[in-house]
């Protein structure tokens, strides 16, 4: 299938897609700062640059986009156009995504993975919620947590 777009206009869209300071991100760090967490943003001394760090806690946050990470959800949908250049892509995005996880754990961090769909979408929970469990894991003593949308979790 023919991409519908000029490659200047898909590279100028593709440009504009973020992997920091994302809306899903935002909304986590807005309210776990509210709810008095302080943390150290993309911490390039960390494997996977976490997107929040909490040294007091000794725990980690990644924030995942349910495309970008190949989230098994209502979000995800593989595009139909060069299906093997994204197949490789995520694949490849959630390789990394686990040799990062395996390398917090054997740093003796503590790690936590709020996906989008948790955040957005028909599955999204409320917000509060969210933050109220994700503060929850943060004073626990828990390894890992993963916050999926409603129905997961």
């Amino acid at each position: 299938m023919v991409d519908v777009v000029s490659p200047a206009v898909r590279s100028r869209m593709m440009a504009g897609i973020r992997g920091k300071n994302t809306k899903p991100e935002l909304i986590i760090r807005r309210g776990l700062h509210a709810r008095g967490f302080r943390y150290v943003l993309h911490d390039n001394r960390l494997p996977g640059r976490p997107d929040l760090v909490f040294p007091k806690h000794r725990a980690v946050i990644f924030v995942h986009g349910c495309f970008w990470h190949g989230h098994c959800c209502h979000l995800f949908k593989l595009p139909s156009t060069r299906r093997d250049f994204w197949q490789k892509k995520i694949n490849r995005n959630q390789q990394v995504d686990r040799n990062a996880i395996v390398a917090i754990k054997d740093a003796g961090w503590r790690y936590c993975v709020i996906w989008e769909c948790g955040l957005k979408g028909r599955e999204a929970m409320p917000v509060d919620l969210l933050l109220d469990r994700c503060s929850s894991w943060l004073r626990s003593k828990r390894r890992s947590y993963e916050l999926l949308g409603a129905r997961g979790r």
